[in-house]
């Protein structure tokens, strides 16, 4: 049987011993490891802020060459340890790798992961304490991370199809998960493979990623929530091609989560947003209605992505409700916004870009359908489908 390989990406100049100790940890579970230092070079000189910038960008670049040949060499897995200097370089080479390579950060944590992890799966192991000393908590968390990694190793390497264009990429959030569950489930059961992503303002530069490596052959934009954040307000990742990446892909568009703004914590949010209707959808999400111009706003946006498709699009617009509390009853429910809604992209909605209207809510059968059966007269015209 073929040893496992690691490779192992530290700056030694500051983090020798520990990365040492995860070295040995990961031969004890026979995994073969290669330490490749990603050391910041700076002559014994203390740094200005934008030369250690550079600097650190030169290191992660210099190092982004041999990761790759390391993975096209059969490495099974790329593992870093490091504090915040080192582990924002290691962050920066993970993020060119592979989405779904194996990759492991042992790390401080001294920066908010959801931006810098937006688009690429990494599995975090926080250390907790500083990476400055051997002690009995470094050596239990290096300990996990080497049990983590020999179990990536160990699982069965399955080819990257993402180039294939076999799925169907799909928009969610919880406030359109009644209507996300059962098309996937239709789908589902026409042998149709779909991905969602959650239109969190994170999970769309994640979306964007896997749609500019054609994993999509269609796209149902059915939560476009993230306009609200781009435009208006809310915390979201950049992501530039959210909204004009694979134009030329067939798309179905649904205005999901766009009454409202994403926000965070109750009592976090300026009174500003408070006076206006809302609802804590957790804990830790606070749903405030958009005001009327907003509305506006963000169906000018859409409209203006849209117009610039080529391949086959529809705009479906539920006139029952765009998420689960705008519907009657509900804590943002708003009829008038709808309206605006409508008349906007009426307005400003090329002749090219289909429009059709339900007055049912977005999680109504009816919806389900509507979207189904834009997907076979697309499928008539679409040989890849």
């Amino acid at each position: 049987m073929k040893s496992s390989s690691v490779l192992l990406l530290c700056t030694l100049n500051t983090k020798l011993e520990e990365a040492e100790y995860l070295r040995t940890q990961l031969i004890e579970h026979k995994i073969d490891v290669r330490i490749l230092d990603v050391s910041l070079i700076s002559d014994s000189k203390v740094l200005s802020g934008v030369q250690k910038i550079n600097a650190m960008a030169l290191t992660s670049n210099k190092a982004i060459l041999e990761v790759e040949n390391a993975i096209e060499n059969g490495v099974s897995a790329i593992v870093g340890l490091g504090g915040g200097t080192g582990g924002e370089i290691i962050l920066q080479i993970m993020r060119a790798l592979p989405i779904t390579f194996p990759k492991i950060l042992v790390t401080t944590l001294p920066f908010d992961p959801r931006t810098a992890m937006s688009d690429t799966s990494i599995i975090l192991v926080p250390t907790l304490a500083d990476i400055c000393g051997l002690n009995t908590t470094l050596r239990e968390v290096l300990n996990n991370a080497a049990a983590i990694t020999a179990g990536l190793c160990m699982k069965k390497n399955v080819e990257n199809t993402f180039s294939s264009g076999s799925s169907i990429g799909i928009t969610a959030l919880g406030a359109t998960e009644s209507a996300i569950v059962p098309l996937v489930a239709a789908l589902r059961q026409k042998n149709k493979e779909t991905t969602v992503f959650h239109a969190n303002g994170y999970g769309g530069a994640a979306f964007a990623r896997f749609a500019e490596r054609n994993a999509f052959h269609t796209i149902i934009d059915l939560t476009p929530h993230e306009l609200t954040r781009l435009h208006i307000a809310g915390a979201h990742a950049p992501m530039p091609t959210r909204f004009s990446v694979s134009m030329d892909l067939p798309r179905i568009v649904l205005p999901g989560g766009l009454n409202f703004i994403g926000l965070g914590e109750k009592l976090l949010i300026p009174e500003k947003y408070l006076k206006r209707d809302h609802y804590e959808h957790s804990g830790f999400f606070t749903h405030v209605k958009v005001s009327e111009t907003e509305m506006i706003i963000v169906a000018k946006a859409l409209c203006d992505s849209l117009n610039l498709t080529k391949g086959p699009t529809k705009l479906i617009v539920p006139m029952g409700g765009f998420s689960h509390q705008d519907i009657s009853g509900g804590a943002i429910e708003d009829e008038n916004l709808r309206n605006i809604f409508l008349q906007t992209v009426n307005q400003n909605l090329k002749s090219h870009i289909k429009l059709v209207t339900h007055n049912v809510h977005i999680s109504d059968p009816e919806i389900t359908v509507s979207i189904l059966n834009t997907l076979e007269e697309y499928s008539s015209t679409n040989k890849e489908y």
